[in-house]
């Protein structure tokens, strides 16, 4: 019998546009209302029905759902629908409602055994059966490295989780609606349907950047079907939304980690796992390793992510670099919007690209040597631009290109310090913003005057992050 225990993970995802952002799951015209109603319904248990008479009655319960829901996001608590808050009701993300403890699945389901058998059995059109089997295996070993468990695939027989691709309505209470919205969706530990994962078949599922890739999603997935819920950390595999990283050199990170082994305990592995941490916007440590304008927006550089600040958003997004640049690398050194050209310019090693908007220019990586740096310099500390001028820091030096000439200024190298007074360390970021740099070094930045030619504030990098800790 099917209960409504057995309701299926749904993993709703989203499909990042070429030279757009990803689109959100509800209309940003909608009225506010309708949206604020459909969100709590969804998610957070706002009964459906008797909702215009608790409104008219009393605004307690739509108070205090509003106030799980931003305590979940991490906002300010207001239990008001504000501009924040409707952000982030806007946006895509998972079908599961945001309950339990966001790790582990409500009811603690586990299985009693670690050595678990899985079995295809119906695959895409749109990949080989070789390239869906190897997707799969890889998905499970990343979750096998992680703990005691292990899977075996099996041609025959029942598994403990069954694997299949459908469309549309295929009979568990829980139909496909076609190209993108819902990707697929799992089934917590248990008897029967317990455990499995069903893809939608009619996604465009493949190996690497394009569309939706299969290991990335199976392996989310199968978080599920191993007892964890989702996680709000914004880099964890089992943080609600789609994003694309390189399979390649996908290493599980930390908070999946800790979630996995909460579960069936520590590795069997001589040498314990570990993964990486995201960065956080109220570290106290906090530095960034590249900052950058954007038509408006301040684009603030990290490990893997990027930070996204809007003049007129409150919030400020955590994103995976792959998520808008599938082909750029992890770890920018240094970046500059030339506004002249409209382009942003990012570097890394002796390598740079150019960005129009949110697409890569093609023809691009290039090499440093294109400025006139001598060969000596393999690296870019960090860059901005000012009146038809790029300023290159490296180490304790920089160096001035003029735009229109397209050459590197006589006379440079210079002393940082010895032209900017009180810039002593290392700059890890620069950007320029009404006449004054914006110096990054370790957690603090350093504003110069361009005109007073001096210091006149010197406070924590993070915020820049609106973080309320700092």
């Amino acid at each position: 019998t099917f209960s409504l225990k057995m309701l299926p993970l749904l993993l709703l995802l989203f499909l990042p546009l070429s030279g757009a952002l990803p689109v959100h799951w509800e209309s940003p015209e909608e009225e506010p209302t309708q949206v604020v109603q459909t969100y709590l319904e969804r998610f957070y248990q706002l009964p459906r029905s008797g909702y215009r008479s608790v409104r008219r009655n009393s605004t307690s319960v739509i108070v205090e759902k509003l106030k799980e829901m931003q305590r979940f996001f991490g906002l300010n608590e207001t239990g008001k629908p504000d501009e924040e808050t409707l952000e982030m009701m806007r946006k895509p993300r998972c079908g599961v409602p945001d309950n339990g403890d966001f790790m582990l699945t409500p009811g603690n389901p586990k299985w009693e055994r670690t050595n678990l058998t899985y079995r295809i059995t119906r695959y895409t059109t749109q990949l080989t059966q070789a390239e869906v089997e190897t997707a799969i295996k890889k998905a499970f070993q990343v979750w096998m490295n992680a703990s005691p468990l292990t899977f075996t695939k099996i041609s025959e027989g029942e598994p403990d989780i069954n694997i299949a691709f459908f469309q549309g309505d295929h009979g568990d209470n829980s139909p496909f609606d076609g190209p993108d919205g819902i990707l697929a969706h799992a089934f917590q530990p248990g008897q029967a349907i317990g455990g499995d994962v069903h893809f939608d078949a009619d996604e465009t599922w493949t190996t690497n950047s394009n569309n939706y890739n299969l290991f990335l999603v199976a392996a989310h997935e199968f978080g599920h079907s191993l007892g964890l819920s989702h996680s709000t950390d914004p880099g964890a595999l089992m943080y609600p939304n789609y994003a694309f990283r390189d399979p390649s050199t996908y290493t599980l990170p930390q908070d999946d980690i800790n979630g996995i082994q909460a579960i069936y305990g520590p590795s069997s592995n001589p040498v314990q796992p570990t993964g990486p941490s995201t960065p956080t916007a109220c570290d106290p440590r906090l530095s960034f390793d590249a900052i950058a304008t954007l038509r408006g927006e301040i684009l603030f550089f990290k490990d893997k992510y990027f930070w996204r600040r809007h003049p007129q958003l409150p919030e400020v997004d955590l994103n995976f670099i792959s998520l808008f640049w599938p082909a750029l690398p992890n770890g920018i050194q240094a970046a500059y919007e030339d506004p002249d050209k409209d382009l942003v310019f990012l570097f890394k090693g002796s390598q740079y690209w150019a960005l129009s908007g949110y697409d890569i220019e093609p023809g691009y990586p290039k090499d440093i040597s294109d400025y006139g740096f001598p060969s000596s310099v393999r690296a870019i500390d960090a860059a901005v631009y000012y009146r038809g001028e790029t300023y290159f820091f490296v180490n304790n030096q920089f160096w001035r290109y003029d735009n229109k000439r397209q050459s590197m200024q006589t006379g440079y190298p210079k002393n940082i310090a010895s032209i900017f007074p009180g810039i002593e360390s290392r700059v890890d970021a620069v950007f320029q913003q009404n006449h004054f740099f914006l110096f990054f070094s370790g957690p603090r930045y350093y504003a110069f005057d361009l005109s007073a030619h001096r210091i006149t504030r010197i406070e924590r990098s993070n915020k820049w992050l609106n973080c309320r800790y700092s």
